[in-house]
């Protein structure tokens, strides 16, 4: 039977523990008792884990042995800022899909209001991922990057695949970029960045930019996709052909 996976609070070489909402949980709701076994995410590696000791407030586990465990894919999606509930949608189904990490990115066609707001959303967003991370199993957490202007954000990771999509492009989809990248990185898997625009879509400033940063523009298709949809059907496409 498939062990609950939970992802610890604090551990170090031998134990792990769960604190607050999770140990409340787990003792409150699952009736935890010593004893019971768990798999238990720790520094980004999944442990066969038995409880040790119960309170209130933690719920400590003695780490067994590790369990085998398949990495993030070497994603980051770069998000422009949409309305909230839409984008914690996204954000929990590209952790579900194996992103590694995110970016909340300040269009100009964001809106102000959201734009503003954005920073103190962001340990919201980080709770949701890690909530997804765990319902789906995965072996960590993704990382939600502060929200950063599209001007910084577009200049980091040189080293990546940098990915934009664009409405206008009709000549390259992302299915096939991402078939000719891994024909030339052979053995090694590529660390991919793709970024996407706000409703509406990219200002030509900002296309300009993104293009003199050394982004490629690609397609999902002649349809016109909401940002939510765009973001989470890039990140399906992008974890099929890796996994």
């Amino acid at each position: 039977m498939t062990r609950r996976r939970w992802i610890a609070d604090h551990w170090d070489e031998a134990t792990a523990t769960l604190i607050g909402e999770q140990a409340g949980h787990l003792v409150r709701v699952l009736r935890a008792q010593t004893g019971m076994e768990y798999d238990i995410v720790a520094g980004g590696r999944v442990w066969h884990g038995v409880i040790a000791r119960i309170s209130p407030e933690e719920v400590r586990f003695n780490l067994v042995a590790e369990v085998a465990a398949d990495p993030a894919l070497p994603v980051t999606l770069l998000i422009s800022i949409f309305k909230f509930d839409r984008m914690e949608w996204a954000i929990e189904k590209a952790t579900e899909l194996g992103v590694q990490a995110i970016v909340p990115v300040v269009a100009r066609r964001s809106e102000k209001h959201l734009a503003l707001a954005a920073e103190k959303r962001v340990e919201r967003w980080r709770r949701i991922a890690h909530e997804a991370a765990q319902q789906s199993r995965r072996a960590d957490v993704p990382l939600i990057e502060e929200p950063a202007s599209l001007k910084l954000a577009a200049r980091n990771a040189p080293d990546s695949v940098r990915l934009v999509l664009a409405e206008q492009e009709r000549g390259t989809t992302l299915r096939q970029m991402v078939s000719e990248l891994l024909i030339a990185a052979g053995d090694e898997v590529p660390s991919i960045r793709v970024a996407i625009g706000p409703e509406g879509g990219w200002a030509p400033d900002e296309a300009a930019l993104l293009d003199a940063e050394g982004w490629r523009p690609v397609s999902l298709g002649p349809r016109i996709l909401r940002a939510e949809t765009a973001a989470i059907a890039a990140m399906s496409v992008i974890a099929a052909m890796l996994e």
